[in-house]
């Protein structure tokens, strides 16, 4: 039974879900009257051939295992080429929403179909699910679902962030031969970016071999002209009575033909909505102190454990000289906080230090220390943002930052793609509105 209002793709996707999550039951009658009980639907196939591989079905007290095909209306069989392509002449059951056809094999023999109806209240849950302009479309039914069933998909989501993450330091590490410190270098300077600047700053950390800041980690004045230069953020031609930023444009030009450096674009660069204190001149000034003596921030992280107190110490850097009293060039600072924010560190912890952990972690197979990246996000307090306010107000309330990072994992990844199919939320709540049918 097609209906009206959903796209094709979207009906035959849905049809694919049914069978998968056996959603319409366990037991179907197939158009020659003969039972068909579906012992195992098989693996979902993505890509070409069968919708799905290795079913187990019993028609008529036979048991076959094979392939399965779905469509929307039988004759889709037709329309999508399957009666030409030598794919489709092992499968076994036919599963469709509408049985206007009969399919035969290219020897003569039919092949068996089964019909399945879409259920009313899966239907409109769907659709409920899918419609609509709100980020979190299942808000209002929420309240419905089992404490142990929210917690119990908010902790594989937390997992599945971290992994997300690990992913992403895996993938800067091959780019940077195995270096480990390099790798810590990208990942803390794009947390310092705090999501608005975290491209650009990444960006600048790849630019900068640590080598070559190794080579000046004694002159603070030449690690700024080294990571301002790169950022773009020098010109001679600009603030010609600052002389200290002046100074800072004389030192990158000698630094940048030593090293055959090129710069980024200045116009990289986000102020939108920023205040003073957090333009990207006072995180790359932050970044500088982490350079100064020289850049190890992973081999002390790693020597930490789960010690909250020591990591946050890793993260005390404080400016002076000129940045102690500007925002940015020319631009003086009368009450500007010299340190991190305690929440700015817990932030730097929660997306640096903790991707970090888990991947080294896990790359050496050293489970206790990548579970250790788990501890340390339990015993952080959770973010506030507007991703988790908004779901606190519809109560679910993140108690530390492991919760609150699977609540913003739920989302980027599931609301704001539109995978309810994928959610177990979605998937929870289609079940309990096909159960109410």
């Amino acid at each position: 039974m097609a209906h009206k209002g959903v796209l094709f793709f979207s009906m035959e996707k849905l049809y694919h879900y049914l069978w998968m999550s056996r959603m319409f039951g366990r037991k179907l009658t197939d158009a020659d009257g003969a039972e068909v009980e579906v012992i195992d639907p098989g693996r979902h196939n993505t890509d070409s051939g069968p919708d799905f591989f290795n079913s187990k079905i019993k028609i008529g007290g036979t048991e076959w295992a094979g392939n399965v095909e779905i469509h929307v209306r039988a004759s889709d069989w037709f329309r999508h080429g399957h009666d030409s392509d030598p794919a489709y002449d092992n499968v076994i059951l036919h599963v469709v929403g509408l049985s206007d056809r009969r399919i035969h094999r290219p020897d003569g023999s039919l092949v068996p179909q089964a019909e399945i109806a879409m259920p009313e209240g899966f239907y409109r849950t769907f659709l409920s699910l899918s419609s609509g302009i709100d980020s979190v479309r299942c808000g209002n039914m929420l309240a419905g679902l089992h404490s142990l069933a929210v917690t119990d998909w908010l902790e594989s989501l937390s997992v599945e962030r971290i992994q997300t993450k690990g992913e992403r330091v895996a993938a800067i590490l091959e780019t940077t031969g195995f270096d480990w410190e390099q790798a810590c270098f990208v990942m803390i300077a794009r947390a310092l970016g705090f999501g608005l600047n975290g491209e650009p700053f990444e960006l600048l950390a790849r630019s900068l071999p640590l080598r070559v800041l190794h080579h000046h980690s004694d002159n603070p004045l030449q690690l700024q002209a080294l990571l301002f230069g790169q950022a773009g953020m020098l010109d001679s031609s600009l603030h010609i009575f600052d002389e200290y930023y002046q100074l800072l444009c004389r030192e990158y030009y000698f630094l940048a033909r030593k090293y055959g450096l090129r710069p980024m674009r200045r116009s990289m660069w986000k102020y939108a909505r920023t205040r003073p204190q957090n333009f990207p001149h006072r995180r790359i000034a932050f970044l500088s102190k982490a350079c100064e003596g020289g850049f190890a921030m992973f081999s002390k992280m790693t020597g930490c454990g789960s010690d909250i107190d020591a990591l946050r110490g890793l993260f005390s850097w404080r400016l002076d000289g000129y940045w102690h009293d500007h925002f940015s060039f020319d631009t003086e600072a009368r009450s500007a906080a010299d340190t991190l924010s305690e929440a700015s560190v817990t932030l730097l912890i929660i997306n640096a230090v903790a991707p970090l952990v888990y991947a080294y972690g896990s790359m050496r197979g050293d489970y206790d220390m990548a579970e250790r990246a788990l501890d340390i996000l339990s015993m952080l307090p959770a973010e506030n943002n507007i991703i988790t306010r908004e779901w606190g107000a519809l109560g679910m309330r993140a108690s530390d930052a492991l919760r609150s990072q699977a609540l913003i994992h739920l989302r980027k990844e599931y609301c704001d793609t539109r995978k309810c199919l994928y959610c177990r939320f979605g998937h929870l709540l289609l079940r309990k509105a096909v159960a109410a049918d």
